[in-house]
């Protein structure tokens, strides 16, 4: 569509958008409650597949453990993929909000966690279902195929390619343009595009290291792998700072330390649990390289009885938006939002979003919703405090609802439109 005609369709839209809030907002507030895990999220694919089916789509479940695909043929014209997210965090909620989680659920290692829904993917879920209804109740205004997908398990970047290897390539129409966005902090109302890299890279790895246990008044008899882990721990922070050229951007963050059981008791091994952004491949396979170097050398200066033992955890693929659509995405937003659009950095979060573009090949375009109340983001910016701003992940990250919900899918609708 032309600008004009995206225009035109939003003003049209405008009345039944505002009147489809309400019932949004509830649908939001449930599926916060009642988060899920990453692949366990059963109760939340249900409740996307129920409403597709209620507004006439085909819908096929369980594709790649819970994932949910629904397709909506309207005439000749492209395929247009929406994909949401549905999983939640093993985090205990700290908002204080009237309608906060008090989860609580077994990880895929047995422990019971608290459970929420402080990523924003509730709210993406929401966007998705509220796309999908208004574009089955107004076929009159866009013409091709619209394919949205209710994806699991991003959180632990199993999720995309759970559904590519289930077939989903094979049982769907391919896509001409996939799009998706993500809740994020920045000023709610607004929207932030990016051609290019737009979210970076993660690699996620456990470091097993061993020493030998004692009694801790017998130190000279051990080989302490609390003291072995603690120097990795710092040694490893000058991977960044030290062999990674400061134009680039890379991230390093041990975010768990794990050893012993007593205070007087030497432990036989430690764990560290790492995480790496960046936005090169080159850095990313230096950064590997360098944290086996160095892990494998804080061991031999420990006369540790083996060589650490690796483990990946998860893998994310740089999130890099095609040029062309992105160009088009950022016309159709202009249009749509006025001065509420703006051209965003790149951020250091992962995706798994990409898998469906890259195992396809075809375009696909990434944006950011903001959700953080607009005064409060503003006096943030104006006293220097944006960090202070409980980020995506932290236990108190909670997007104000309005104008949020609006802006999302008003940005779904607008996107899709561009194509549809």
């Amino acid at each position: 569509m032309e600008t004009s005609q995206i225009k035109s369709l939003n003003a049209k839209l405008n009345n039944s958008i505002d009147a489809l809030l309400p019932e949004l907002e509830t649908i939001y507030k449930d599926i916060h409650q009642n988060p899920e895990l990453s692949m366990q999220e059963v109760r939340t694919s249900k409740i996307a597949a129920d409403y597709l089916t209620k507004y006439h789509f085909e819908v096929t479940t369980n594709v790649g453990a819970h994932g949910v695909v629904g397709l909506m043929k309207n005439g000749d014209g492209p395929v247009v993929m929406l994909r949401a997210d549905m999983d939640a965090l093993p985090v205990t909620e700290t908002t204080g909000l009237p309608y906060a989680s008090t989860k609580v659920a077994r990880d895929e290692e047995g422990k019971e966690v608290g459970v929420s829904h402080v990523c924003g993917h509730d709210i993406h879920v929401t966007w998705l279902m509220g796309a999908s209804r208004l574009f089955s109740e107004n076929k009159a205004l866009w013409k091709g195929t619209l394919m949205v997908v209710f994806q699991p398990g991003e959180e632990v970047g199993r999720g995309a390619q759970s559904m590519i290897d289930a077939g989903m390539m094979n049982r769907f129409p391919k896509p001409d343009i996939i799009l998706g966005q993500h809740v994020m902090v920045g000023e709610a109302g607004t929207v932030g595009y990016r051609s290019g890299a737009i979210l970076s890279a993660g690699n996620s790895i456990k470091v097993k290291l061993f020493g030998r246990g004692a009694h801790g008044s017998y130190p000279q008899t051990s080989i302490d792998p609390v003291i072995m882990a603690s120097a990795t721990a710092m040694r490893l922070q000058t991977i960044v700072s030290r062999e990674v050229a400061p134009k680039e951007t890379a991230v390093l963050t041990i975010g768990s330390l794990q050893a012993g059981t007593k205070e007087n008791i030497i432990p036989e091994d430690a764990t560290l649990k790492l995480n790496i952004r960046t936005f090169n491949d080159g850095v990313k396979e230096h950064i590997l390289s360098a944290v086996k170097r160095i892990c494998d050398a804080e061991s031999a200066a420990s006369n540790a009885p083996q060589m650490p033992e690796y483990t990946n955890l998860d893998s994310y693929p740089l999130t890099e938006n095609d040029a062309e659509a992105t160009a088009k995405v950022a016309a159709a937003f202009k249009a749509q939002f006025g001065e509420n659009v703006h051209e965003t950095q790149p951020a250091a979060a992962s995706e798994d979003f990409s898998i469906f573009g890259r195992n396809w090949k075809v375009p696909y375009v990434f944006w950011f919703v903001g959700g953080t109340d607009p005064k409060t983001y503003r006096d943030a910016i104006k006293n220097n405090q944006l960090n202070s701003i409980p980020s995506n992940h932290s236990p108190k990250f909670a997007p104000v609802i309005h104008p949020t919900l609006k802006t999302g899918l008003q940005a779904m609708m607008t996107a899709a439109a561009a194509w549809l």
